[in-house]
């Protein structure tokens, strides 16, 4: 199933959208842990903007691919991060270049890594 994840701030985990089928365009599940396949991390610039200008988070970036689980998964690899204040794309903590697409990604808490990372 193709989903849009992201971080929840209330309740501090990750929802799980879901971008097709019957429950098209809402969260069907919120879990700790993720295994995304053929990822794309995507920011919308407009949401940005608006945190930006209020300087109030909202749900405006998040990971889009087909889920293959939600149990916790040791992964090795690349970590990443997004912060909107700093830029308008998630990228990798350990030098800041910019990450767009990956054929795996793993989410471990807050911890999310990029295995065969595309570009």
């Amino acid at each position: 199933m193709r989903v849009f994840l992201y971080w929840n701030l209330h309740r501090k985990c990750w929802s799980v959208k879901a971008l097709s089928g019957p429950d098209k365009g809402r969260v069907v599940q919120h879990c700790n842990n993720f295994d995304i396949i053929d990822a794309e991390f995507r920011v919308s610039e407009a949401g940005r903007q608006r945190v930006l200008r209020e300087k109030r988070k909202n749900v405006h970036a998040g990971v889009v691919g087909t889920l293959a689980g939600t149990e916790a998964v040791v992964a090795d690899g690349v970590e990443v991060s997004y912060n909107p204040y700093r830029s308008g794309y998630f990228f990798r903590r350990s030098d800041g270049a910019a990450v767009a697409r990956a054929t795996r990604v793993v989410g471990n808490g807050r911890c999310v890594v990029v295995q065969g990372e595309l570009q």
